[in-house]
């Protein structure tokens, strides 16, 4: 359609304004503009970061010629990460109101979730290992459909179990996933230097996720109710698990004939973290800022 030349600056953006808000009958207009100016913001950001990024270093033979196998890795990868933390960000953003929906003890189930994380979490990283990251993939995305049709449920003590197994599906999803793209491009043979395009490709691909799941969970509130947002992470898990079956399997230091244990692994990592003063720092940093996120989480409701 169409813009008369001589259509205002402000006409414009009052038109656009009542379209998207027509898309959204059920929002606020406050929303809906605050909606408009934050994916202005997160545009404007990305074209900055595209255009001020230096240019990349000229590959050598060898590694020009690997280029369009990586970047075919990559697109795999970021297309099942992105999948997947949608599936996520889509979950915590209602959890709360589901359960306060079923009149059930909101602290509770918030509590077991976070003890069962911080219980699993030690452990998580020497199981991947061992049995494999591509079926800790799998195992992944499993659970998270089991939790969220287990969260279908009024039940209190279903709810319960869905959360410890939340604390489990937790620790995969930050594990298993970065650990077999860390381990398949070595496998490949592609450039290590290669590798901070996939972490700030993931990184961009989780806030842009984290924004679209905020409208997309509450559009499927708006139609299925309270419990619409694990429908559609249902789905999306759904989705994600037909991609990472697509996979080549790999192991660490103790799967597929290697010789240490879970424990062992354990052992050596506490070894490692405690002989470095700057493994410490960064776990120290890492906790002290998720401490303060989950905090923020469990007391930004009434709980």
């Amino acid at each position: 359609i169409g813009v008369p030349p001589r259509l205002e600056a402000m006409e414009v953006i009052s038109l656009a304004s009542n379209a998207v808000c027509e898309l959204f009958p059920l929002w606020p207009r406050w929303s809906v503009h605050l909606l408009m100016i934050m994916s202005l913001v997160l545009s404007s950001v990305l074209l900055l970061l595209h255009v001020l990024a230096p240019p990349p270093a000229a590959p050598t033979l060898g590694a020009k010629s690997l280029r369009p196998s990586f970047n075919s890795f990559k697109r795999d990868y970021l297309l099942v990460y992105s999948v997947i933390m949608l599936a996520d960000w889509m979950q915590g953003t209602h959890m709360y109101t589901l359960y306060q929906s079923y009149g059930v003890n909101v602290s509770a189930l918030f509590l077991t979730g976070f003890l069962s994380g911080a219980f699993f979490a030690p452990w998580m990283g020497g199981v991947v290992d061992t049995y494999g990251r591509r079926l800790s993939c799998v195992v992944y995305c499993v659970l998270e459909i089991v939790i969220n049709v287990m969260e279908h449920s009024t039940d209190f003590k279903v709810l319960l179990a869905g959360r410890v197994l939340g604390g489990v599906s937790t620790n995969l999803l930050f594990s298993a996933f970065e650990s077999w793209m860390n381990s398949e491009h070595k496998k490949r043979g592609f450039p290590s230097s290669w590798q901070a395009e996939v972490y700030a490709a993931s990184s961009v691909a989780n806030g842009c996720t984290a924004v679209a799941a905020g409208v997309l969970a509450q559009k499927l509130e708006d139609y299925m109710g309270h419990i619409g947002p694990f429908k559609g992470a249902v789905a999306l898990t759904v989705v994600a698990l037909g991609l990472v079956l697509r996979w080549p399997e790999n192991y660490g230091s103790g799967g597929e004939g290697g010789d240490d244990s879970v424990l062992e692994q354990l052992k050596q990592g506490w070894r490692a973290v405690s002989r470095s003063p700057s493994l410490m720092k960064v776990g120290a940093v890492q906790s002290f800022s998720e401490g303060a996120m989950y905090t923020f989480v469990f007391m930004g409701v009434p709980t």
